[in-house]
């Protein structure tokens, strides 16, 4: 299978300096980046002769080892496959000192076809879905991470860096404080201005709430495959701007114990063929798509929520009052409710998905949202009356808060595997079962605290 660089690669090409390597990325799994560097003289190649990679990096855990359950490593001899460059994700790399450039992948299975495992590919066929309904979603991603000092406290824990401009450590809570913004703004202008270079449309920075957390969100598009490949670019670039800076950058769901989370927020709404939002009613009064819509992503909130909290620290996240969804509610306007309806004019309505941790995969995380409420559209299903008030109080929590329960849940839904595909789901259940089956083998610094001298 050949390929030729595309128009827009070309012009992309043509506006940067001949760059020395080009970074060749696949997003695997866990949303983490892997691939190849190789030397600029190559990018052509790359294009037309594809890059060789091992299958079994698709389902690699989190720890990088392969999931050999997945039967993607040794049983079928760890074999190469084809990838290919995403039709316009080529970009400079604004933060290395010599000129360097990137690309997205896109992998191949050995019939050359796009790999049924690939997230992306997982949230190409759910959009598949909807579009043969003709409905086409907008979304938009809200990423909240932490900065921390690269250096841990005299007990040898995460702490949040020194203020830029008293050189303190911030120790409070001042949600949406300009004054923060103010002390790191040469840290969020270099990110703006790294993502502007690769075409990244991050805006709306804020201060959250806790020491040390920001949000960056990457703009509402109805190129729901291109958003997720910024979300995942944009946190590249945070990363390495927050390097720059002397400081690190986590999208650990839970950092600290004494703080509230990291999430990623997702607002969806969905145009008909005419460009109509199908979403829009006055204020209040949901019409009959977004009733269902809800529905839909309340039924399937359950056997989805691996995809939204993938790992065992996103579940110290879902703590009461921490703003974090502890159950299926919606309401109007509200953020102590899963599904949140925000303040909008009647053609702008939409549904801002509140689960997911920022650990969690932005095709998966996509993926899932939209799988529901193609799921609640096409089964015509009711929602519940929308919560007012304050939902931590009126209601139990019912999600599952549990890495095990999450993961034997989606591991036995029918729902799952035929919405995201037998082939995905095989592969993600095993490699949950994996980590979690390492991590319970680990002895934690607690369990001595607790355990070694007293028992």
């Amino acid at each position: 299978m050949k390929h030729n660089i595309s128009d827009s690669d070309q012009a992309s090409l043509a506006s940067m300096s001949s760059p020395t390597s080009i970074d060749l990325l696949l997003p695997d799994c866990n949303g983490l980046l892997r691939g190849k560097r190789i030397d600029g003289s190559k990018l052509l190649s790359a294009y037309t002769d594809g890059i060789n990679l091992p299958l079994s990096l698709m389902a690699s855990q989190i720890t990088g080892e392969s999931n050999e359950a997945s039967g993607l490593g040794m049983k079928i001899g760890d074999k190469d496959v084809f990838c290919y460059p995403i039709e316009g994700s080529l970009s400079s790399i604004p933060w290395k000192e010599k000129p360097s450039a990137q690309l997205l992948l896109e992998m191949l299975d050995e019939n050359n076809q796009p790999f049924a495992g690939n997230p992306r590919v997982v949230l190409s066929n759910i959009l598949d879905k909807l579009k043969a309904l003709h409905l086409n979603p907008v979304i938009a991603v809200e990423l909240e991470f932490f900065l921390t000092d690269k250096q841990n406290d005299h007990h040898g824990k995460l702490q949040p860096p020194r203020n830029p401009t008293t050189g303190n450590r911030d120790n409070n809570t001042q949600v949406y404080f300009m004054a923060d913004l103010d002390s790191y703004s040469s840290f969020i202008e270099d990110v703006q201005e790294a993502a502007k270079q690769q075409s990244i449309p991050a805006e709306a920075a804020v201060a959250e709430y806790a020491p040390g957390q920001f949000e960056i969100n990457v703009a509402h598009s109805g190129d729901v495959l291109k958003a997720c490949d910024e979300a995942i670019l944009l946190k590249r670039v945070i990363k390495a701007v927050a390097e720059k800076h002397g400081v690190q950058a986590t999208f650990m769901a839970k950092p600290y114990v004494e703080t509230a989370g990291s999430g990623t927020h997702i607002h969806v709404s969905l145009l008909d063929d005419e460009g109509n939002n199908v979403f829009s009613s006055p204020e209040h009064e949901p019409c009959k798509d977004l009733q269902q819509a809800i529905a839909g992503l309340q039924q399937t909130m359950h056997e989805s929520m691996l995809m939204f909290a993938p790992n065992a620290n996103s579940y110290r996240r879902f703590q009461i009052d921490n703003y974090v969804p502890m159950n299926t509610h919606w309401s109007y306007n509200n953020r102590t409710v899963a599904l949140r309806i925000p303040a909008s004019n009647n053609q702008n309505r939409r549904i801002e998905h509140r689960v997911s941790g920022a650990d969690a995969n932005p095709y998966l995380v996509v993926a899932a949202v939209l799988g529901g409420i193609h799921t609640g559209l096409t089964k015509e299903l009711e929602c519940s009356d929308p919560i007012i008030g304050n939902a931590y109080a009126k209601t139990e929590p019912t999600n599952p808060n549990q890495w095990m329960d999450a993961i034997n849940i989606f591991s036995s839904s029918q729902w799952a595997k035929e919405c995201f595909g037998k082939e995905f789901h095989h592969l993600f259940s095993t490699m949950k079962q994996g980590e979690q089956a390492l991590f319970d083998q680990q002895i934690t610094p607690l369990e001595y605290q607790w355990y070694l001298n007293s028992v």
